[in-house]
């Protein structure tokens, strides 16, 4: 069975591979404007690290209580059915995730049948998993003096040597849970994590689609043919239908609502729009031209034309 830290390593790298990929990339392009997926990245990381922190803690607090109280009771009658009734059963410890060590304060003899029947009744008593390894260590050499494992189908099970009682002498009891109850409590913690981030993303794809499906009430608009224009909110509107801008796009639009049906260099649209946000490429602008071009596409009634060698003009039917 993993340990909790060897489980932990691969959580780790299985949800950054997941937030990494191209595909939950993509998506995310896809459905939300830049500022909104620096948003949604932010809290995906913080869903992350909350499910990551605690996934450091013992995975099922309740459950590893539920086991060293039911221990302590077999410690405890362990010491009646050797004729102590003193002596003390020392705190219950767990040594892995599901591994467990019961120590005595005294020396005692255990007795295999009473060791197998003592534990049987106090798990079953605790509603604890039916299937566990069960090991008698020797103090002086850590040696095994007796050992069984126990499934739930009683045939499949492993318990010699049921007669052979071990003399009176310093052991401690360990057992390991080798499967465990199909429960919630048991779902590692960076799944909650994921869930959330993906209960996040249906609501956000929700939001933009209803909201694409109501206009804006805001005033603050340029008429474009049959858009509407909100260079402060970076989109057009058109039918209630909402397309989205980015700010390069958002800048251009204005330059040429400004002057429609004349023609607008080169250089100025670079000036104007690149002047203080540094070096320009030579295909960007046209990048951006043919962006706006695609967006406006379904308007007959505006075009943006390439003027060869000069600039460009946005052509709208008064």
């Amino acid at each position: 069975m993993a340990t909790l830290a060897e489980k932990c390593q691969k959580n780790v790298k299985e949800v950054s591979n997941f937030l990494k990929s191209p595909q939950f990339m993509c998506y995310l392009q896809h459905i939300m404007n830049t500022s909104t997926q620096i948003l949604v990245k932010k809290l995906l990381v913080l869903l992350l690290i909350a499910g990551l922190t605690s996934c450091t803690k013992e995975p099922n607090t309740e459950f590893s209580e539920s086991v060293k109280v039911s221990l302590r009771d077999v410690g405890h009658r362990l010491l009646l059915a050797d004729q102590d009734a003193t002596s003390l059963v020392k705190p219950v410890v767990a040594l892995d995730d599901y591994r467990y060590q019961v120590s005595f304060e005294l020396p005692l003899a255990i007795y295999p049948d009473s060791l197998v029947d003592i534990i049987k009744s106090s798990f079953k008593k605790a509603g604890l998993p039916s299937y566990y390894l069960t090991e008698v260590i020797r103090c002086e050499d850590g040696e095994v003096g007796y050992s069984y494992e126990v499934k739930q189908e009683e045939e499949k099970g492993i318990i010699p040597c049921r007669g052979r009682n071990l003399p009176k002498a310093c052991y401690t009891v360990h057992v390991r849970f080798t499967k465990l109850p199909e429960s919630p409590t048991s779902i590692p913690n960076y799944v909650y994590a994921l869930a959330l981030g993906g209960l996040l993303l249906l609501v956000l794809v929700f939001y933009k689609k209803k909201k694409r499906m109501v206009p804006t009430t805001d005033d603050n608009f340029a008429a474009l043919g049959r858009f509407k224009f909100y260079p402060d909110q970076n989109m057009l509107i058109k039918e209630a239908t909402e397309i989205s801008l980015s700010k390069k796009e958002c800048d251009i639009l204005q330059i040429f609502i400004a002057k429609p049906n004349q023609i607008i260099t080169r250089d100025e649209l670079t000036k104007r729009v690149w002047e203080d946000n540094g070096v320009i490429t030579g295909r960007s602008l046209d990048t951006y031209i043919s962006k706006l071009r695609k967006k406006l596409q379904d308007d007959d009634s505006i075009k943006l034309t390439n003027i060869h060698g000069v600039g460009y003009k946005l052509e709208v039917n008064l």
